[in-house]
């Protein structure tokens, strides 16, 4: 009887698959190339790449061999992870307990406007989870159009402001986006600060509002470059608009 093939963690498939990433840009190959030099369908090396599937052990040595690299860290820890202090997040997120922010946790249905389109909302998941290794919580996104851009990292919840900020800190360079929550129907609303990329390596600070929705509010979520035609834009655009409207944020004219 074969032995079942071992799925990594989702904090390891989630460094192993920027790793991949960075190591594409960097030779600038195609995911079709690594996928014939690793010997892998291109649908699968799509899959765990995009956070759809997680990394087995087969497929990472596989991706090991026809990249020359290491791709795992120590087993079962993240690379950026903290002292772990039973329950309780490290100071510098907030040092809150699991079951203080148990409430957080869950799937949002994330919608900012796009930036290469003034009249599409771009539109994916974010899952926000606990993560026992690094006594935090951290979130994870999926379901992005651009992949390749597909964000993770660790949460704050800091008692003083209120507020919720998921920290991304890659190599020292940060994305940073803060929301509030509501308590009763768990939406959240904020601001995305990040770098918009475009012709060669220019970089661009940009922000711009951004909301989660419970993925059970909406009934048949659509993701990518949502456009007017799309049936959910209206209400994607409604939410995104009480960013601004209520205000959950402000953009101060220049």
């Amino acid at each position: 009887m074969a032995t079942p093939d071992k799925q990594l963690s989702a904090e390891q498939s989630r460094q192993i698959a920027d790793t991949i990433r960075e190591e594409i840009a960097r030779r600038r190959i195609s995911r079709q190339s690594l996928a014939e030099l690793a010997k892998l369908s291109l649908s699968t090396l799509e899959k765990v790449l995009g956070g759809r599937r997680p990394f087995t052990l087969a497929t990472t040595v596989r991706l090991e061999q026809a990249l020359g690299v290491s791709l795992r860290t120590t087993p079962e820890a993240p690379a950026h992870a903290h002292p772990v202090n039973g329950d309780v997040a490290p100071d510098g997120l907030g040092a809150y307990s699991r079951r203080a922010v148990a409430w957080i946790e869950g799937t949002y249905v994330t919608m900012r406007p796009s930036f290469g389109d003034k009249n599409a909302i771009f539109a994916y998941l974010t899952a926000i989870s606990w993560d026992a290794a690094a006594s935090c919580l951290v979130f994870h996104e999926s379901e992005r159009q651009d992949a390749a851009y597909t964000q993770y990292g660790e949460v704050a919840v800091p008692n003083q402001s209120g507020h919720i900020y998921l920290v991304t800190n890659r190599h020292g360079q940060h994305r940073l986006i803060t929301v509030a929550r509501l308590p009763i129907s768990g939406e959240m609303f904020g601001i995305i600060t990040t770098l918009l990329a475009g012709r060669g390596s220019l970089l661009t600070p940009i922000a711009a509002p951004i909301a989660y929705l419970p993925v059970k509010m909406i009934k048949n979520p659509t993701f990518g470059r949502i456009l007017p035609d799309n049936a959910n834009y209206g209400a994607y655009r409604t939410h995104l608009r009480r960013t601004l409207d209520e205000p959950f944020a402000m953009f101060l004219p220049g």
